[in-house]
Protein backbone atom coordinates (compact mmCIF):
# COMPACT_ATOMS: atom_id res chain seq x y z
CA UNK A 1 0.00 0.00 0.00
CA UNK A 2 3.20 2.65 1.16
CA UNK A 3 4.12 2.36 -2.75
CA UNK A 4 0.78 3.22 -4.29
CA UNK A 5 0.17 5.88 -1.71
CA UNK A 6 3.94 7.26 -3.46
CA UNK A 7 3.07 7.47 -6.39
CA UNK A 8 -0.13 8.99 -5.53
CA UNK A 9 1.30 11.83 -4.16
CA UNK A 10 4.36 11.81 -6.79
CA UNK A 11 1.59 12.35 -9.64
CA UNK A 12 -0.46 15.07 -7.65
CA UNK A 13 3.30 17.07 -6.32
CA UNK A 14 4.16 16.96 -10.03
CA UNK A 15 0.68 17.89 -12.05
CA UNK A 16 0.24 20.70 -9.03
CA UNK A 17 3.51 22.01 -10.38
CA UNK A 18 2.79 21.80 -13.90
CA UNK A 19 -0.20 23.62 -14.12
CA UNK A 20 1.14 26.97 -14.27
CA UNK A 21 3.57 26.30 -16.85
CA UNK A 22 0.84 24.19 -19.42
CA UNK A 23 -1.30 27.70 -18.25
CA UNK A 24 1.72 29.72 -19.39
CA UNK A 25 1.93 27.57 -22.62
CA UNK A 26 -1.47 28.06 -23.14
CA UNK A 27 -1.44 31.74 -23.23
CA UNK A 28 1.82 31.76 -24.63
CA UNK A 29 0.93 29.69 -27.94
CA UNK A 30 -3.14 30.49 -27.89
CA UNK A 31 -4.73 27.40 -26.63
CA UNK A 32 -7.80 29.33 -25.25
CA UNK A 33 -11.25 28.43 -24.96
CA UNK A 34 -13.23 31.26 -26.29
CA UNK A 35 -17.18 31.97 -24.95
CA UNK A 36 -19.24 29.47 -26.83
CA UNK A 37 -23.37 29.51 -27.02
CA UNK A 38 -23.36 26.59 -24.98
CA UNK A 39 -20.43 27.24 -22.74
CA UNK A 40 -20.71 28.30 -18.65
CA UNK A 41 -17.80 30.40 -18.19
CA UNK A 42 -18.24 33.84 -19.00
CA UNK A 43 -15.00 34.98 -20.41
CA UNK A 44 -12.20 33.20 -22.47
CA UNK A 45 -10.18 30.75 -20.68
CA UNK A 46 -6.60 28.61 -21.43
CA UNK A 47 -6.63 25.29 -21.48
CA UNK A 48 -4.07 22.60 -22.06
CA UNK A 49 -3.96 21.13 -18.71
CA UNK A 50 -4.29 17.71 -19.94
CA UNK A 51 -0.55 18.11 -20.75
CA UNK A 52 0.43 18.79 -16.53
CA UNK A 53 -1.96 15.50 -15.99
CA UNK A 54 0.03 13.55 -18.39
CA UNK A 55 3.46 14.92 -16.78
CA UNK A 56 2.44 13.71 -13.32
CA UNK A 57 1.19 10.32 -15.15
CA UNK A 58 4.61 10.09 -16.26
CA UNK A 59 6.45 10.78 -12.92
CA UNK A 60 4.45 8.01 -11.26
CA UNK A 61 5.48 5.83 -13.88
CA UNK A 62 9.11 6.77 -13.47
CA UNK A 63 9.17 6.54 -9.79
CA UNK A 64 6.92 3.28 -10.15
CA UNK A 65 9.53 1.70 -12.17
CA UNK A 66 12.12 2.27 -9.47
CA UNK A 67 10.51 0.68 -6.72
CA UNK A 68 10.65 -3.30 -4.90
CA UNK A 69 7.42 -3.97 -6.04
CA UNK A 70 5.81 -2.10 -8.13
CA UNK A 71 8.46 -2.06 -10.87
CA UNK A 72 7.21 -5.69 -11.71
CA UNK A 73 4.45 -3.78 -13.27
CA UNK A 74 6.23 -3.29 -16.28
CA UNK A 75 6.78 -6.87 -16.68
CA UNK A 76 3.98 -7.16 -18.99
CA UNK A 77 2.96 -5.13 -21.87
CA UNK A 78 -0.12 -3.29 -20.08
CA UNK A 79 1.70 -0.46 -18.04
CA UNK A 80 4.07 0.46 -21.16
CA UNK A 81 1.04 0.43 -23.41
CA UNK A 82 -1.15 2.26 -21.55
CA UNK A 83 1.28 4.85 -20.99
CA UNK A 84 1.60 4.67 -24.91
CA UNK A 85 -1.72 5.31 -25.71
CA UNK A 86 -2.10 7.70 -22.87
CA UNK A 87 0.41 9.71 -24.74
CA UNK A 88 -1.24 9.56 -27.86
CA UNK A 89 -4.75 10.86 -26.64
CA UNK A 90 -3.40 13.18 -24.66
CA UNK A 91 -1.20 14.67 -27.90
CA UNK A 92 -4.60 14.20 -30.16
CA UNK A 93 -6.28 16.24 -27.29
CA UNK A 94 -3.53 18.91 -27.42
CA UNK A 95 -3.68 19.37 -31.16
CA UNK A 96 -7.76 19.42 -30.77
CA UNK A 97 -7.04 22.34 -28.24
CA UNK A 98 -5.08 24.33 -30.33
CA UNK A 99 -6.50 24.01 -33.96
CA UNK A 100 -10.58 22.49 -33.30
CA UNK A 101 -9.88 19.00 -35.29
CA UNK A 102 -12.73 17.65 -37.30
CA UNK A 103 -14.62 14.92 -35.49
CA UNK A 104 -13.31 11.93 -37.89
CA UNK A 105 -9.86 13.10 -37.17
CA UNK A 106 -10.53 12.82 -33.35
CA UNK A 107 -12.40 9.81 -33.93
CA UNK A 108 -10.05 7.84 -35.72
CA UNK A 109 -7.09 8.70 -33.44
CA UNK A 110 -9.41 7.80 -30.71
CA UNK A 111 -9.64 4.38 -32.61
CA UNK A 112 -6.23 3.99 -32.90
CA UNK A 113 -4.80 4.39 -29.26
CA UNK A 114 -7.41 2.11 -28.44
CA UNK A 115 -6.03 -0.39 -30.42
CA UNK A 116 -2.29 0.40 -29.26
CA UNK A 117 -4.04 -0.57 -25.31
CA UNK A 118 -5.76 -3.54 -26.91
CA UNK A 119 -2.50 -4.90 -28.31
CA UNK A 120 -0.78 -4.15 -25.41
CA UNK A 121 -2.65 -6.43 -23.76
CA UNK A 122 -5.62 -4.51 -21.97
CA UNK A 123 -8.46 -6.25 -23.35
CA UNK A 124 -10.91 -8.59 -22.42
CA UNK A 125 -9.70 -12.11 -22.58
CA UNK A 126 -13.78 -13.22 -21.17
CA UNK A 127 -16.80 -11.27 -19.92
CA UNK A 128 -17.23 -11.81 -15.64
CA UNK A 129 -21.09 -12.43 -15.92
CA UNK A 130 -20.87 -14.55 -13.27
CA UNK A 131 -19.18 -17.10 -14.94
CA UNK A 132 -16.00 -16.96 -17.33
CA UNK A 133 -17.98 -16.10 -20.13
CA UNK A 134 -15.96 -16.81 -23.14
CA UNK A 135 -16.30 -15.67 -26.63
CA UNK A 136 -14.22 -15.77 -30.08
CA UNK A 137 -11.23 -13.48 -29.61
CA UNK A 138 -12.19 -11.32 -32.84
CA UNK A 139 -14.84 -10.58 -30.88
CA UNK A 140 -13.18 -9.92 -27.94
CA UNK A 141 -11.07 -7.49 -29.47
CA UNK A 142 -13.75 -5.50 -31.02
CA UNK A 143 -15.66 -4.90 -28.17
CA UNK A 144 -12.48 -3.52 -25.66
CA UNK A 145 -12.05 -0.83 -28.50
CA UNK A 146 -15.51 0.30 -28.23
CA UNK A 147 -15.61 -0.02 -24.70
CA UNK A 148 -12.54 2.51 -24.62
CA UNK A 149 -14.13 4.58 -26.65
CA UNK A 150 -17.45 5.27 -24.80
CA UNK A 151 -15.55 5.64 -22.00
CA UNK A 152 -13.15 7.97 -23.57
CA UNK A 153 -15.75 9.98 -24.86
CA UNK A 154 -18.10 9.64 -21.68
CA UNK A 155 -15.08 11.50 -20.26
CA UNK A 156 -14.56 14.01 -22.68
CA UNK A 157 -18.42 14.75 -22.95
CA UNK A 158 -18.69 15.39 -18.74
CA UNK A 159 -16.13 18.37 -18.77
CA UNK A 160 -18.49 21.04 -18.79
CA UNK A 161 -18.10 22.51 -15.47
CA UNK A 162 -15.05 23.87 -13.31
CA UNK A 163 -13.78 20.73 -11.67
CA UNK A 164 -16.27 18.14 -12.91
CA UNK A 165 -14.40 16.09 -15.06
CA UNK A 166 -11.01 15.85 -12.62
CA UNK A 167 -13.46 15.08 -10.05
CA UNK A 168 -15.63 12.93 -11.14
CA UNK A 169 -12.59 10.68 -12.81
CA UNK A 170 -11.23 10.67 -9.25
CA UNK A 171 -13.63 9.58 -7.48
CA UNK A 172 -14.03 6.99 -9.87
CA UNK A 173 -10.05 6.15 -9.51
CA UNK A 174 -10.20 6.00 -5.91
CA UNK A 175 -13.54 3.59 -5.59
CA UNK A 176 -11.79 1.57 -8.48
CA UNK A 177 -8.56 1.32 -6.60
CA UNK A 178 -9.93 0.18 -3.27
CA UNK A 179 -11.98 -2.56 -4.95
CA UNK A 180 -9.17 -3.87 -7.01
CA UNK A 181 -6.36 -3.50 -4.09
CA UNK A 182 -8.93 -5.34 -1.52
CA UNK A 183 -9.73 -8.17 -3.79
CA UNK A 184 -5.91 -8.87 -5.31
CA UNK A 185 -5.21 -8.60 -1.49
CA UNK A 186 -6.01 -12.74 -1.06
CA UNK A 187 -3.29 -13.58 -3.80
CA UNK A 188 -0.23 -12.60 -1.52
CA UNK A 189 2.13 -9.58 -0.82
CA UNK A 190 3.12 -9.45 -4.43
CA UNK A 191 0.00 -10.03 -6.16
CA UNK A 192 -1.32 -7.20 -5.01
CA UNK A 193 1.04 -4.74 -7.50
CA UNK A 194 -0.95 -4.70 -10.49
CA UNK A 195 -1.54 -3.08 -13.64
CA UNK A 196 -5.14 -1.54 -13.10
CA UNK A 197 -4.50 -0.94 -9.03
CA UNK A 198 -1.23 0.93 -10.65
CA UNK A 199 -3.44 3.25 -13.10
CA UNK A 200 -6.47 3.85 -11.09
CA UNK A 201 -3.85 5.27 -7.90
CA UNK A 202 -1.59 7.63 -10.40
CA UNK A 203 -5.17 8.67 -11.39
CA UNK A 204 -6.17 9.34 -8.28
CA UNK A 205 -3.15 11.50 -7.89
CA UNK A 206 -3.02 13.28 -11.00
CA UNK A 207 -6.76 14.54 -10.49
CA UNK A 208 -6.00 16.00 -6.85
CA UNK A 209 -2.47 17.81 -8.36
CA UNK A 210 -4.89 19.53 -10.64
CA UNK A 211 -8.15 20.50 -8.61
CA UNK A 212 -7.00 22.74 -6.93
CA UNK A 213 -6.13 25.04 -10.32
CA UNK A 214 -9.34 24.06 -11.89
CA UNK A 215 -12.08 23.95 -9.07
CA UNK A 216 -14.36 27.35 -9.86
CA UNK A 217 -13.40 29.12 -10.74
CA UNK A 218 -11.01 27.83 -13.10
CA UNK A 219 -7.50 29.11 -13.78
CA UNK A 220 -7.12 26.42 -16.42
CA UNK A 221 -9.23 23.59 -18.22
CA UNK A 222 -7.89 20.36 -18.51
CA UNK A 223 -9.28 20.57 -22.43
CA UNK A 224 -9.50 17.67 -25.08
CA UNK A 225 -6.01 16.65 -23.90
CA UNK A 226 -6.81 15.86 -20.10
CA UNK A 227 -10.19 14.69 -20.33
CA UNK A 228 -9.20 11.61 -23.58
CA UNK A 229 -5.85 11.54 -21.14
CA UNK A 230 -8.23 10.68 -17.77
CA UNK A 231 -11.18 8.83 -19.84
CA UNK A 232 -7.92 6.38 -21.64
CA UNK A 233 -6.37 5.54 -18.26
CA UNK A 234 -9.79 5.14 -16.17
CA UNK A 235 -10.70 2.63 -19.84
CA UNK A 236 -7.48 0.82 -19.01
CA UNK A 237 -7.94 0.63 -15.56
CA UNK A 238 -11.24 -1.05 -15.11
CA UNK A 239 -10.96 -3.20 -18.39
CA UNK A 240 -7.28 -4.60 -17.57
CA UNK A 241 -9.18 -5.59 -13.96
CA UNK A 242 -12.66 -6.70 -14.68
CA UNK A 243 -11.59 -8.58 -18.28
CA UNK A 244 -8.58 -11.07 -16.67
CA UNK A 245 -10.81 -11.50 -12.95
CA UNK A 246 -12.24 -14.53 -12.63
CA UNK A 247 -15.79 -13.94 -11.00
CA UNK A 248 -15.56 -16.97 -8.65
CA UNK A 249 -12.27 -15.44 -7.49
CA UNK A 250 -14.35 -12.65 -6.16
CA UNK A 251 -13.48 -12.24 -2.10
CA UNK A 252 -15.23 -10.37 0.59
CA UNK A 253 -17.67 -11.15 3.54
CA UNK A 254 -20.85 -9.59 1.07
CA UNK A 255 -23.34 -11.56 -0.77
CA UNK A 256 -21.77 -14.61 -2.91
CA UNK A 257 -24.46 -14.39 -5.27
CA UNK A 258 -24.07 -10.53 -5.79
CA UNK A 259 -20.35 -10.89 -5.81
CA UNK A 260 -20.41 -12.85 -8.96
CA UNK A 261 -21.26 -9.32 -10.83
CA UNK A 262 -18.86 -6.86 -9.12
CA UNK A 263 -16.34 -7.55 -11.33
CA UNK A 264 -18.76 -6.11 -14.31
CA UNK A 265 -20.75 -4.09 -12.28
CA UNK A 266 -18.59 -2.30 -10.41
CA UNK A 267 -17.13 -0.38 -13.36
CA UNK A 268 -20.21 0.04 -14.51
CA UNK A 269 -20.99 1.93 -11.14
CA UNK A 270 -18.28 3.64 -10.91
CA UNK A 271 -19.20 5.35 -14.08
CA UNK A 272 -22.33 5.45 -13.93
CA UNK A 273 -22.88 9.23 -14.14
CA UNK A 274 -21.02 10.57 -17.53
CA UNK A 275 -21.74 6.85 -18.68
CA UNK A 276 -25.79 8.07 -18.42
CA UNK A 277 -24.94 11.49 -19.86
CA UNK A 278 -23.11 9.87 -22.89
CA UNK A 279 -26.07 7.84 -23.55
CA UNK A 280 -28.74 10.58 -22.81
CA UNK A 281 -26.76 12.85 -24.90
CA UNK A 282 -26.76 10.56 -28.13
CA UNK A 283 -30.28 9.14 -27.75
CA UNK A 284 -31.02 13.37 -27.22
CA UNK A 285 -28.96 14.12 -30.44
CA UNK A 286 -30.91 11.42 -32.89
CA UNK A 287 -34.25 11.98 -31.74
CA UNK A 288 -33.70 15.73 -32.60
CA UNK A 289 -32.07 15.43 -36.04
CA UNK A 290 -28.50 15.78 -34.82
CA UNK A 291 -25.31 13.81 -35.68
CA UNK A 292 -24.62 12.13 -32.05
CA UNK A 293 -20.85 14.02 -32.36
CA UNK A 294 -22.68 17.44 -32.43
CA UNK A 295 -22.18 19.28 -29.33
CA UNK A 296 -25.02 20.71 -27.78
CA UNK A 297 -26.05 22.69 -24.27
CA UNK A 298 -27.99 19.99 -23.02
CA UNK A 299 -25.45 18.06 -20.84
CA UNK A 300 -26.25 16.84 -17.31
CA UNK A 301 -24.22 19.96 -15.94
CA UNK A 302 -25.95 22.37 -18.16
CA UNK A 303 -29.33 21.03 -16.43
CA UNK A 304 -28.02 21.22 -12.91
CA UNK A 305 -27.24 25.15 -13.84
CA UNK A 306 -30.61 25.53 -15.31
CA UNK A 307 -32.66 24.83 -12.60
CA UNK A 308 -30.89 27.31 -10.42
CA UNK A 309 -28.05 25.63 -8.88
CA UNK A 310 -24.67 27.61 -8.32
CA UNK A 311 -21.47 26.26 -10.57
CA UNK A 312 -19.83 24.88 -7.34
CA UNK A 313 -23.31 23.45 -6.10
CA UNK A 314 -24.07 21.70 -9.35
CA UNK A 315 -20.33 19.93 -9.30
CA UNK A 316 -20.61 18.85 -6.18
CA UNK A 317 -23.80 17.38 -6.04
CA UNK A 318 -22.76 15.86 -9.08
CA UNK A 319 -19.22 14.36 -7.24
CA UNK A 320 -22.07 13.04 -4.10
CA UNK A 321 -23.80 11.21 -6.96
CA UNK A 322 -20.76 9.28 -8.26
CA UNK A 323 -20.20 8.85 -4.47
CA UNK A 324 -23.45 7.37 -3.47
CA UNK A 325 -23.38 4.96 -6.80
CA UNK A 326 -19.81 3.84 -6.37
CA UNK A 327 -19.58 3.16 -2.51
CA UNK A 328 -22.89 1.40 -3.03
CA UNK A 329 -22.14 -1.01 -5.70
CA UNK A 330 -18.49 -1.41 -4.47
CA UNK A 331 -19.68 -1.97 -0.67
CA UNK A 332 -21.40 -5.18 -1.39
CA UNK A 333 -18.53 -7.08 -1.98
CA UNK A 334 -18.03 -6.81 1.60
CA UNK A 335 -20.98 -5.65 2.87
CA UNK A 336 -24.29 -8.21 3.31
CA UNK A 337 -26.81 -6.78 0.44
CA UNK A 338 -29.23 -5.08 2.91
CA UNK A 339 -26.90 -3.10 4.10
CA UNK A 340 -25.44 -1.79 1.40
CA UNK A 341 -28.82 -1.20 -0.35
CA UNK A 342 -29.57 0.77 3.18
CA UNK A 343 -26.04 3.01 1.72
CA UNK A 344 -26.87 3.32 -1.86
CA UNK A 345 -30.40 4.49 -0.57
CA UNK A 346 -29.69 6.98 1.69
CA UNK A 347 -26.96 8.84 -0.56
CA UNK A 348 -29.32 8.44 -3.72
CA UNK A 349 -31.98 10.44 -1.49
CA UNK A 350 -29.46 12.75 -0.26
CA UNK A 351 -28.44 13.56 -3.57
CA UNK A 352 -32.06 13.93 -5.39
CA UNK A 353 -33.37 15.91 -2.15
CA UNK A 354 -30.02 18.23 -2.95
CA UNK A 355 -30.57 18.25 -7.14
CA UNK A 356 -34.41 19.69 -6.74
CA UNK A 357 -34.53 21.38 -3.05
CA UNK A 358 -31.59 22.85 -2.98
CA UNK A 359 -32.97 25.59 -5.79
CA UNK A 360 -36.16 25.85 -4.78
CA UNK A 361 -34.99 26.78 -1.18
CA UNK A 362 -32.44 29.40 -2.16
CA UNK A 363 -35.74 30.48 -4.47
CA UNK A 364 -37.99 31.39 -1.13
CA UNK A 365 -34.32 32.35 0.31
CA UNK A 366 -34.18 35.26 -1.71
CA UNK A 367 -37.90 36.33 -2.15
Amino acid sequence: MREYVLISVVAAIVTFVMTPLARWAAVRFGAVTQVRARDVHALPIPRLGGVALFVGFLAAVGVASRLPYLSHVFDSREAIGTTIAAAMMCGLGAWDDFAELNWAIKFGGQALAACVLVVSGVQFLFLPLGEQTVLPTPMLVVLSVLVILVIVNAVNWVDGLDGLAAGMVGIASFSFFVYAYQQAVQWGDKSVFTTSAFIAAATVGVCVGFLPHNFHPARLFMGDAGSLLLGTLIAAATISFAGNLDPAAVSGSGDASVAFLLPLLVPLAILAVPLWDFAAAIVRRLRSGQKPWEADGRHLHHRMLKIGHTHRAAVLILYLWSIGIALGLVSMAYWPVERSLAALTGLTVLAFALTWGLPRWRRRKAL
